[in-house]
């Protein structure tokens, strides 16, 4: 019983620090997204393609790990409401 607790608690914090790197990386990605049509205009470079491509596949790979644990966040309450 003492060390289910402990498997709980290192699943609950393994949990967390999923969420936290996925929304990181989540805004990291987004933020690529922004620079890239921003400088759309300017010719945009092969190097920021493939950075914004990076943190698309980080993000991606993140989500199919938490899939893989069954993890679920917290819902955005601005884009849905009951």
């Amino acid at each position: 019983m003492l060390f289910g607790r402990r498997k709980d608690r290192v699943a609950q914090l393994r949990n967390q620090r999923l969420l936290n790197a996925i929304y990181d990386t989540k805004a990291s990605w987004d933020h690529a997204k922004e620079t890239e049509r921003a400088v759309y205009e300017a010719n945009v470079s092969s190097e920021l393609r493939d950075r914004t491509k990076i943190q698309e596949q980080k993000y991606l790979y993140l989500y199919k790990i938490a899939r893989k644990y069954k993890v679920h966040g917290q819902l955005n309450h601005g884009v849905i409401s009951r």
